[in-house]
């Protein structure tokens, strides 16, 4: 009997308040967030994660205590096994998860893997776009703990699927959703809000942001006909290094100058946590009032819609089944020769 286990990966929250802080440490304890040697990195994710911690559990309460990235993560968990079982040609098909930084951790999801004995591993992270800071920090700690651990099984790794069909299809009716609902006169202005990263991140040769623009592009194609404008921003940074810009709070400011509305789109989240729970539906939507903003409207994340399950399956399908790993290039290379951090130029 074949087996195939999908590993979905991503970063994962706080599944209770008293979580918050380790949950903090382990992202800034990260070499792929915090580039400095131990012990120095250890002792300022220590100072880093206490002193955000009391802000981070404030963010939480509003969602009840916890994150509910995994109940979201299982929901897609389940239509992806399902579909995938479908495509491909193996008999069995599981889908176990990997969180970066809460669990259930990789740690967990390797043993896990290990004693179902698949034939094959895949590795799906649910980051459409690749980064080093995300995807490449997922699949390196997959690999290090799949070593040490013994789990011998063939490994193939999806790396990125900006412009993949299905993702495509749900955000764009997500966005013309909105559209309709946009009151507040003047032509809607959409704002295409992605999670942000430090400049030099960017300026190391890391593909994400231009593959945040690869996103946005497609779903703009997708919307022939429709009367908009848009833009590309992004949120949630900290500390005081410079971030990629244009900020998001900034566009939002600058929509309730122009006196027009806007459709919030987080372009690079395909499920819903705090960041679009709290920082776009909470946060920004008083920002956006006291702004001046005549009307604001948020998209949902793309979770388990059929178009973006369908068309996920279908990759993860044709990967597992295929000779190497891929991205929804199908083999070729979707980054400029400029982006050296790119998973295809990027060593295993």
């Amino acid at each position: 009997m074949s087996r195939l286990a999908v590993v979905l990966m991503n970063l994962g929250g706080p599944d209770r308040l008293e979580s918050v802080q380790p949950f903090l440490f382990n992202l800034f304890n990260d070499p792929a967030i915090i580039g400095l040697p131990q012990p120095l990195r250890w002792i300022v994710a220590q100072a880093i994660s206490r002193r955000r911690a009391p802000i981070a559990r404030r963010i939480y309460e509003e969602l009840g205590g916890r994150s509910p990235l995994l109940q979201n993560t299982a929901e897609q968990a389940e239509a992806l096994a399902e579909d995938i079982r479908r495509r491909s040609g193996f008999e069995e098909v599981r889908c176990f998860i990997a969180m970066r930084y809460w669990h259930p951790l990789t740690e967990e999801a390797v043993e896990l893997v290990r004693q179902w004995r698949p034939d094959r591993v895949l590795l799906l992270p649910l980051y459409p776009q690749y980064s080093t800071t995300t995807t490449a920090s997922s699949v390196r700690r997959w690999r290090r703990i799949a070593k040490r651990k013994g789990l011998r099984a063939e490994t193939r790794t999806i790396c990125c699927y900006p412009a993949l069909d299905g993702l495509v299809a749900a955000t764009a009716k997500a966005v013309c959703d909105g559209l309709r609902a946009a009151d507040g006169g003047g032509i809607p202005r959409v704002l295409f809000s992605a999670h942000g990263l430090p400049a030099k991140v960017v300026a190391r040769g890391d593909p994400y942001k231009v593959q945040v623009e690869y996103t946005a592009a497609a779903v703009v194609a997708a919307l022939q006909g429709e009367s908009f404008d848009w833009t590309i921003c992004y949120q949630s940074r900290v500390g005081p290094l410079e971030w990629i810009r244009p900020y998001t709070e900034d566009e939002i400011r600058r929509a309730g100058a122009d006196g027009v509305p806007v459709v919030v789109v987080p372009i690079a989240f395909v499920s819903e946590h705090s960041e679009t729970l709290v920082e776009l539906d909470i946060e920004y939507r008083k920002l956006a009032s006291s702004a001046g903003v005549t009307g604001y409207w948020r998209t949902p994340t793309v979770g388990a819609d059929g178009a973006f399950i369908a068309s996920l399956g279908a990759l993860a399908a044709e990967a597992a089944a295929g000779a190497a790993s891929l991205c929804s290039g199908r083999g070729a290379r979707l980054c400029p020769a400029d982006r050296t951090q790119c998973a295809f130029a990027a060593a295993p």
